[in-house]
Parts: structure tokens; sequence; C-alpha cells
């Protein structure tokens, strides 16, 4: 449902001619598409320029928790939460719940709520993470791929969550128009 509903937002806001962007992270179990909300826009921004530079195509999903979340992005080391070119101010929505699929901004526990830009995560609990709400900040929904994300957090992990056998990631930025936002939206019914 939520899904639905966050296809029926952007056509909202998406003209005829518009193009939209979209994230699509590649991994070596298949594609996930998620839309970027207009209602965070330095985080949306942000993943863009990141993706569109490259920077998590040498990165892995580092934390991968069933029933909780697939963590990507982390650069294993201590400035990926303290470089203040890689922090954002916080942008919270009521309108942006942890739900399955959610995508958000990873953060240490500063007490300002910083988002480090350089790490996000998918909420993969299907009850959503309702907790979580106002405290990290959602940009984004998987619109395709939930399937793939299950899979990721399925896989064989150490104590610190990490997987065992590393999960690349190639993130990019798409770019549909409404026709082809409706063709996804249709093709995604439940």
């Amino acid at each position: 449902m939520h899904l639905l509903l966050t296809l029926l937002f952007l056509l909202g806001v998406l003209s005829q001619d518009d193009k939209l962007p979209l994230g699509k992270i590649t991994t070596p179990y298949g594609e996930i598409l998620l839309t970027l909300d207009p209602r965070t826009p330095r985080h949306r921004d942000s993943f863009i320029e990141l993706a569109e530079a490259g920077y998590w195509d040498s990165l892995t999903f580092n934390r991968v928790i069933p029933n909780f979340v697939a963590q990507g992005g982390c650069p294993d080391t201590p400035a990926g939460f303290t470089d203040p070119d890689y922090l954002l101010e916080p942008e919270f929505d009521p309108g942006l719940k942890h739900v399955y699929g959610a995508v958000g901004a990873g953060r240490d526990d500063n007490p300002g709520k910083l988002s480090a830009r350089c790490q996000f995560y998918i909420v993969q609990n299907p009850k959503g993470i309702p907790r979580l709400d106002g405290d990290y900040t959602i940009f984004g929904q998987v619109i395709k791929g939930m399937d793939i994300v299950d899979r990721i957090v399925s896989v064989q992990r150490d104590e610190s969550d990490e997987p065992e056998t590393p999960i690349t990631l190639k993130v990019e930025v798409v770019y549909l128009s409404a026709k082809e936002l409706s063709a996804l939206k249709a093709a995604n019914k439940d």
C-alpha cells in the first residue's frame, strides 16, 4: 500500500515532460530501484551527487540484520561520521515513515541527529520500524527489488552483522518520465 501511495505522490508532482531521478542499486543478487523523495531535498540531492560520482561503487552492504535493515556505504573509516563534508542536517517529514522498503540516511549518536551522507539503509522489517521515525531521515522508498533486499539480509554474517561474503554495490541514478513511472506502478500492483 505504501508503495502505491509513494508512486501516486510522485506522479502528482511530475509534469508530463519531467524526468524523475531514481536510485538504482546493482548487487550480485540483482537490482533495487528506489524513489528519491522531494520532501527531503538535501538528502535526495546528496544521494544523486554521490551516486553520479561513483562514491559507493567500491563499497558494500556492510551491515545486514533480518527484520531490521540492510545498510551500505560505510567507508570503514571514522571520518565517515565526522567529516563535515559528509554530514547533513536532518530533514524530518511526518509523511515519511520507516515502513518496509523505506530508504534512510545512517548516522551515529550525535545530538544534532546529523546524517552521514555516505551511509544509507533500507528497512527490511515487513512491519516497519516506527521507533526510528523522527530520529533518522527517510529520503526514499524501494519500488522494485525488495526481494533482493530480503535475500541480502538473509546471508551468513559475522558477530558485527557484516556479511561473511561482501555484497558489492553499484549505485547510479536513472531518470524516468511520468509515463514510465506509471508503467512501473502498473507492473508492481499487488
